[in-house]
């Protein structure tokens, strides 16, 4: 089978800045009500800096659309419902599991349109790449993570079955970007995906977690 980057299948530009300016900003109120619940003053604190991130991810997007000369509200709204289903979809039980989602929703998803933004044209995707390429805070969550697993072993095996489901549920969102780009049929998607999913495995290894 012929290798196929991930670049090859970038959909639109302002499709692209749209779904990702929207998902942004669902990180940065997913991370927000994780860092409200968190009962520790140092999750807290942890958890709000990559609110902070991704906050500043989400305007550096708007900007982007800005630079065309179009409306960042119209440019989100299409994705708005997708989104809210989406976010229900991997809605914990508790601040624990909602914080895991943040972790391997949000690292999934930043790794897929890091390597997206690849494919678009000339500054956009230069400044779109560099834009998501800055520290998302990934390191923070997973220490947080790490200290309330050591404070309560039996906490691993819900975690690690929590983030096997959320892979599915965050593929077939990753999936709905790729409908609209050139070529995107099923043969060459799947290629593609595995190697966002070893990165994702890299991400529960380091908290001891089986992927």
């Amino acid at each position: 089978m012929q290798h196929v980057e991930l670049a090859e299948l970038t959909p639109e530009l302002l499709p692209f800045l749209g779904m990702a300016a929207r998902l942004q900003l669902y990180a940065f109120e997913a991370l927000a009500a994780v860092a409200a619940a968190a009962p520790g003053l140092e999750a807290k604190v942890a958890v709000s800096s990559a609110a902070g991130a991704a906050l500043t991810r989400h305007a550096g997007l708007v900007e982007e659309i800005r630079r065309r000369d179009d409306d960042p509200i119209e440019a989100m709204r299409p994705y708005a419902d997708a989104v809210a289903a989406f976010a229900a979809q991997v809605a914990g039980s508790d601040w624990r599991e909602d914080l895991l989602s943040a972790y391997v929703v949000f690292g999934l998803l930043d790794d897929f349109f890091l390597h997206l933004a690849a494919g678009l044209p000339g500054e956009f995707g230069e400044r779109s790449a560099r834009l998501l390429h800055e520290d998302a805070g990934e390191r923070a969550l997973a220490v947080v993570l790490q200290r309330e697993i050591g404070a309560d072993p039996r906490l691993a095996d819900v975690l690690a079955l929590w983030g096997r489901r959320l892979v599915g549920d965050t593929l077939l969102m990753a999936r709905s970007v790729l409908s609209s780009g050139p070529g995107a049929t099923d043969e060459r998607i799947e290629p593609v995906l595995t190697e966002i999913i070893a990165a994702h495995t890299r991400r529960m290894d380091a908290l001891g977690l089986t992927a």
